[in-house]
């Protein structure tokens, strides 16, 4: 398939609260002042295998597909981080988008791993990429200050929204794919995604915001940003209606499970907590990363997390809270994590400039073309 040239025409602590609200646990907040910050690329190679966990539980050896991942092939062509990654609705393509200095979108081709078509996207790195549910629009987001709409079926740039006043980190789009929203470090901002118009202002330039993620019931938004605090809130009202804090670091990653019984938070604390919205509870606290968490994926069947840090991407049993594996094979950082659409696939993306793509069971779903096993 061969990308329309019209591209190139442009979320151990418990919750702090007193209240509880529709489940969820009420807690002020205080925000500071200070972006991101990006890992260098230092660290050594690490081996390409998937190291088993030292949990012996047969839940683990035995219902989760993704204790069988595989390494499908290496994707080069980026100059720089590979920030963030998307699969096409149909799987056959996966999106990539650049760092500082490499504001590219790059389309690869899942049959055989061949680069499709780029185009140069935005002044600054690519940090959020999304297809709508519909599989009608993809948009992407920047550091500087952009976000640009394009019409999948024909490859044609459609908008450009440019009211952020500083870096835009995350977006999210609703499941009926009407609205879009954007996390950046002068607040959130919600905008009609079909009407190409913005909408309102969520969250103030006082509370820098780096990550959103939306509730499959389309009226709940997370947000996470520098106070280490998860807020939510009402879409419809733009009112907000509880928060998990916790945390101590910024929360820089958030995913709500396929059913919307919980959220998932990655911290620069070093750590991954999973938040019940029915009771307003800690599940889970998954620790043991080395640095902080880059970005998160769940698996669309519910059952698997991917986090990313500074020595790969570990994969977690969201039933069971317990660890599979961790993926290696980045020289460095693994900045970018996404499942495909039927979640056989995964990719990672890192500061190496290389995406790897792996596969939970070569054998009976293989992608279309030749596999190469390391």
């Amino acid at each position: 398939m061969k990308i329309p040239t019209y591209f190139w025409a442009f979320w151990g602590a418990v919750v702090a609260s007193i209240a509880i609200v529709n489940g969820i646990a009420l807690a002020p907040g205080k925000a500071e002042l200070s972006p991101p910050s990006t890992p260098n690329s230092s660290q050594t190679k690490l081996p390409d295998v998937i190291v088993p966990s030292t949990n012996t539980s047969p839940d683990i050896a035995t219902d989760n597909p993704w204790k069988k991942a595989q390494y499908v092939r290496t994707l080069t062509g980026h100059t720089g981080v590979v920030q963030t990654l998307a699969f096409s609705p149909d799987g056959k393509i996966l999106v990539s988008g650049g760092g500082e200095n490499d504001g590219r979108l790059k389309f690869w081709s899942l049959k055989d791993g061949k680069e499709l078509d780029n185009m140069r996207a935005h002044r600054a790195a690519v940090t959020g990429l999304a297809f709508s549910p519909d599989g009608q629009t993809l948009v992407s987001c920047s550091d500087d200050g952009a976000v640009n709409l394009w019409d999948w079926k024909t490859g044609k740039y459609t908008h450009t929204f440019v009211y952020h006043s500083s870096n835009i980190l995350s977006l999210a789009i609703t499941p009926d794919s009407q609205t879009l929203i954007t996390g950046a470090l002068d607040g959130i901002k919600v905008w009609s995604l079909k009407g190409e118009q913005p909408l309102y202002t969520l969250e103030s330039y006082k509370k820098q915001v780096y990550a959103v993620a939306v509730r499959s019931d389309g009226q709940t938004l997370a947000s996470g940003g520098t106070d280490g605090e998860v807020k939510i809130w009402n879409l419809r009202t733009g009112k907000l209606i509880g928060a998990f804090s916790g945390n101590n670091g910024p929360v820089s990653a958030l995913a709500f499970t396929p059913d919307g019984k919980y959220l998932v938070s990655g911290s620069y604390d070093r750590t991954i907590k999973v938040w019940s919205l029915k009771t307003g509870t800690l599940l889970y606290n998954f620790s043991g990363t080395p640095d902080q968490i880059r970005s998160l994926a769940i698996s669309p069947d519910g059952d698997t997390l991917a986090s990313a840090s500074r020595d790969g991407v570990r994969l977690w049993n969201l039933r069971t809270g317990e660890l599979i594996g961790l993926l290696t094979g980045h020289a460095s950082w693994v900045d970018s994590v996404a499942f495909s659409s039927d979640g056989h696939s995964l990719a990672t993306g890192g500061v190496d400039t290389k995406i790897i793509v792996w596969r939970n069971d070569v054998t009976s779903n293989p992608l279309p073309g030749t596999m190469h096993a390391r």
